[in-house]
């Protein structure tokens, strides 16, 4: 509002809320300019016979030709001042108004009084007043015009006796004045209001245009506003995000700028409503899921067209299978614990017997070995299964991990020495749920401290790569086989014999279910490294 009103002038000085707007101010002091140039021009070429017309009769001829040319020199200079602006706004239209009062007083004056009908262009001089000043200076100006009408007329009553005075005349003047004072101000004060209800809208639409765009630019999904001509009207960052696989800021006109595959789709619908979803796979060998649909205004009819990634589609599909799964490990925990705790029960009392062999030892010991194996394997399938709300937030990695692996030596009772880590990048922020991200960095930088060669340090490294974050966990491990590295990530399966096989695939899920990515690689350098690519911070909010 602040930027609002230096635009807006208050001219008059007893009337603070008539206001107009700069431009259409000096537009309008331009305008009476204008006109004021023309009526003296005519006053000076009246006097010197340029238009061959003969009106003076029996008049001070004198006075007229000073007068229409001090009223012609105050002009020339008045519009001086109006188009280099030497003097404010209102100086120049109050100065204005008063001298041209005075002027066209003295002009009838010598014209012959008000018989000359001179004093009639004092009504153009007060519509004037109300145009460009307003407010109670209206009136003010049509007080003093009829004052000088009266003082006219009472001068050449004194000076001129002989001269027939006309006072209902100069009264029905002095009335004509207040009355288009009070109708200009009238018909001013209503273009104020108007204009202030059509700002106030035209800045409701802007704010709602502005917010629009805010919301839709927020949206996780990617959305398109297209014409049926294929010409986009609106297009998010997250449409652009999920075509280009990048952060981008292309300015796309037409659907076949952003893919020929969506302009083919989107054309197929038309001619056939019942096709309102598709699936394609774009250049960039993404999987998009396309959504259709008709946005009816009143003068035009636009069409929604909505991105997805098809990692959202599995997502979702994730969240579903583990609730089922969690339905049904429920029951088959309960069934097992029961007897595997009698189980383990026994074991315990067997073992406290004193006349058991050293091989009846043994076989005591496989049996607590195998059955804490088999409740681990519980605990990490009842961990798999519960679908607890998540609490994703924005994460900056790089402070985030240096206070992970302080806590996560101090769990695991390890030498700090043992890890290194590198940032590539300064500011690096993910959007993941935090309890996920430990849980998924304690099975890694476990797996490291397992089956890494601790006389080299593990690596974890943090950085961006395609403009999406990433954590790494690199140590010299032994290497992994083709075969054995595309089974990494399936339940139950391990090479050792004491896991449960189900540490990478509980992982790879959590990373799943925040839109992330857990994925296997040998590095250059012959490093045993797992990647976990995460979400950006700045795309993901609103999911539709």
């Amino acid at each position: 509002m602040a930027g609002h009103s230096v635009n807006i002038i208050y001219p008059c000085p007893f009337s603070k809320g008539y206001g107009m707007a700069v431009d259409q101010a000096w537009t309008l002091l331009t305008a009476f300019f204008i006109y004021r140039i023309i009526i003296s021009s005519l006053f000076v070429g009246v006097f010197y016979h340029i238009f061959n017309i003969v009106v003076l009769v029996d008049n001070d001829t004198r006075i007229l030709s000073y007068f229409s040319q001090i009223y012609f020199g105050f002009t020339v200079f008045s519009g001086c001042c109006v188009f280099w602006r030497w003097l404010s706004y209102p100086a120049q239209a109050q100065i204005g108004i008063f001298v041209d009062i005075v002027s066209i007083t003295l002009l009838m004056h010598a014209s012959g009084g008000i018989q000359s009908g001179i004093g009639m262009l004092l009504i153009v001089s007060i519509a004037a007043g109300g145009l460009l000043i307003g407010g109670r200076c209206a009136l003010l100006f049509a007080a003093l015009a009829s004052l000088s009408i009266l003082t006219e007329q009472f001068y050449t009553m004194t000076s001129n006796p002989d001269v027939k005075i006309s006072f209902s005349y100069a009264g029905i003047l002095g009335v004509s004045f207040f009355t288009v004072a009070y109708l200009c101000h009238v018909s001013a004060r209503r273009v104020e209001q108007a204009e202030v209800l059509a700002s106030l809208n035209q800045q409701k639409l802007v704010n709602l245009e502005e917010l629009n765009q805010n919301i839709i630019q927020q949206f996780q999904s990617g959305i398109i506003i297209s014409n049926s001509r294929q010409q986009i009207k609106m297009c998010n960052k997250a449409a652009l995000s999920v075509i280009y696989h990048a952060r981008v800021d292309k300015p796309v006109c037409h659907l076949a700028d952003i893919s020929l595959q969506i302009s083919d789709c989107f054309a197929l619908w038309l001619s056939d409503e019942q096709q309102n979803f598709a699936l394609v796979r774009l250049a960039n060998h993404m999987d998009v899921h396309l959504r259709f649909s008709l946005l009816n205004t009143q003068h035009e009819t636009f069409y929604m067209i909505v991105l997805e990634d098809n990692l959202i589609y599995n997502q979702r599909l994730n969240q579903d299978k583990l609730a089922s799964l969690g339905r049904v490990t429920a029951g088959i925990a309960h069934e097992i614990r029961n007897p595997l705790g009698a189980i383990s029960h026994a074991g315990q009392l067997l073992s406290e017997s004193v006349d058991l062999s050293v091989e009846d030892m043994r076989l005591i010991e496989i049996i607590h070995k195998h059955s804490q194996r088999v409740n681990k394997i519980i605990e990490d399938i009842l961990q798999l299964s519960r679908t607890q709300p998540f609490n994703t937030e924005n994460i900056n990695i790089r402070q985030w991990i240096v206070g992970y692996l302080k806590n996560f030596t101090q769990n695991m009772n390890c030498d700090p020495d043992n890890f290194i880590i590198v940032a590539k990048e300064a500011d690096l922020w993910c959007f993941i749920d935090e309890g996920h991200l430990t849980q998924i960095l304690n099975n890694l930088c476990s797996n490291a401290l397992k089956y890494g060669n601790l006389t080299a340090k593990i690596i974890i490294e943090v950085g961006e790569s395609d403009d999406y974050p990433y954590i790494k966990v690199m140590d010299n491990g032994i290497r992994i086989d083709e075969e054995i590295a595309l089974q990494l990530f399936e339940p139950f399966f391990t090479t050792s014999l004491t896991g449960t096989g189900l540490g990478l695939y509980i992982s790879k899920e959590l990373a799943e279910l925040n839109r992330a990515k857990l994925s296997y690689a040998r590095t250059g350098d012959e490093l045993t490294s797992f990647q976990l690519t995460l979400s950006r911070a700045d795309i993901s909010r609103i999911e539709i």
